[in-house]
């Protein structure tokens, strides 16, 4: 889909870009619920394990995502100035300078994550069900790295659409491996929480062949300068590193201080991390709305001011924010009109429910400023300005961690009260976004 040469977009504009990010998120998702659901049948220490050690994978993902999310802005930001060809170089250097941190990612993880899990989870049996879960989950980084440069390509030049297939493709086989791995069918012994790992390694192992194939037979190659390898260029390298090295150390951030809150619950009580990880799931997928919509924020805002259309931003943003609470407003209101309904998915324990359920309504109200937290702080992302993305991002952790050592750590308050968290981040990353975008220096940006 090609973005129109002008300076507004309807709502209908935005929501054909968002909606097929949207569902992919969505499916993606399912992933993790999918195993969350399996192991909340397996048993409570199980499934606070797979939080743990699930957070403790994803935070060092996500220093390649944010790679990717750079690159993604600079083939965005190529794509609105219509160069198209140079598309392809940055894809192509992005993905040769992911496989090779893939790599080192893989070592040191296996190599040094043991050690650091034991000494920081309380509950040796925790520790035990953790590790087994990790040992098997980094295999995954090799295809996940090279699916986030394939989605980073699909959104930059609003293919969007492709992610909708692929992430169908990674629930069906995610469920399929995950459920003969975890409960031991088709002849396999029963890994359980380890089968959980092994399920998503898989899944993205086939996101990876879809990509591929698909790329190969509907992208035109040519165009997008994917027809040939280029040479490498370490002062093309270091061009990308410039804009996305802030964006992996803030991507990093953002799920480290998730894995310190879940930490700080675990020290609550295995049924409080249990309980968290069911509030955590059921929150995903909301979060995943708000993240498609302020994905779509950042590529428009690329495409902008690539097409020198920079004050065209804001007013897009607030008609971005405005789709989000019209979306998830009446979503957010059923979930906390029937919260056991939902919860039970995840796990048939009413003690563990009635644990739960204040911590839901916590975070269900903070997306009052979650929504536009998410949308303004990936605009501020889009604009180039990824430095100026990390300060923001600084101070937010900064007080959020602060919060989270004062109020559970040291007073122990309950799992309600330490999941308001939520509102000490995302308050401040709007206030100080806002203020960026309407005082800061963004629009004469160049990269």
């Amino acid at each position: 889909m090609s973005l129109p040469a002008k300076t507004t977009y309807t709502y209908g504009q935005i929501w054909a870009i968002a909606y097929p990010i949207l569902l992919a998120t969505l499916m993606e998702q399912l992933i993790g619920t999918t195993a969350t659901a399996f192991l909340g049948r397996v048993g409570e220490v199980e499934l606070g394990a797979s939080a743990l050690a699930g957070i403790f994978y994803i935070a060092v993902f996500m220093l390649g995502m944010g790679f990717s999310v750079g690159s993604q802005i600079l083939m965005g930001r190529r794509n609105g100035e219509g160069r198209y060809g140079e598309i392809g170089n940055i894809f192509y250097h992005s993905l040769a300078f992911l496989l090779l941190f893939a790599l080192v990612l893989f070592v040191l993880t296996k190599t040094f994550a043991p050690h650091i899990l034991q000494r920081i989870i309380a509950a040796p049996e925790v520790y035990a069900a953790a590790d087994d879960y990790l040992q098997w989950r980094v295999y995954g980084f090799f295809f996940a790295f090279v699916n986030v440069m394939f989605r980073a390509f699909y959104v930059a030049t609003t293919h969007t659409r492709t992610l909708t297939l692929n992430s169908l493709t990674m629930v069906v086989s995610n469920v399929f491996f995950d459920y003969i791995l975890i409960f031991g069918q088709l002849g396999l012994p029963a890994f359980g929480i380890a089968g959980a790992a092994m399920g998503n390694v898989l899944a993205e192992a086939c996101s990876t062949l879809f990509f591929v194939i698909h790329t190969y037979r509907h992208i035109p190659f040519a165009r997008y300068g994917l027809d040939r390898l280029p040479r490498l260029r370490l002062s093309m390298l270091g061009h990308m590193l410039g804009i996305s090295v802030w964006t992996m150390i803030q991507n990093f951030l953002s799920l480290a201080t998730w894995f310190i809150f879940f930490l700080a619950v675990e020290h609550l009580g295995e049924r409080e991390l249990a309980a968290s990880n069911i509030v955590r799931n059921i929150s995903a997928f909301t979060f995943m709305t708000v993240i498609s919509l302020a994905s779509t924020a950042s590529t428009l805002t690329s495409n902008l001011m690539g097409q020198g259309q920079a004050d065209a931003v804001r007013p897009m943003v607030f008609k971005v924010i405005r789709l989000g609470f019209m979306i998830l407003t009446p979503a957010l209101l059923l979930i906390a009109l029937f919260p056991d309904v939902v919860m039970s998915v995840f796990s048939p324990d009413r003690g563990l429910l009635a644990t739960a359920r204040p911590a839901l309504w916590v975070l269900l109200s903070s997306y009052l400023f979650t929504i536009p937290a998410q949308i303004l702080f990936l605009t501020v992302s889009g604009t180039g300005n990824t430095r100026t993305a990390l300060c923001v991002e600084l101070l937010s952790v900064g007080l959020y961690t602060l919060y989270i050592f004062v109020a559970i750590f040291h007073y122990r308050v309950s799992l309600g009260a330490s999941w308001m968290s939520e509102y000490v981040y995302n308050v401040l990353v709007v206030l100080l976004c806002g203020l960026y975008l309407r005082f800061g220096r963004w629009k004469e940006r160049v990269i």
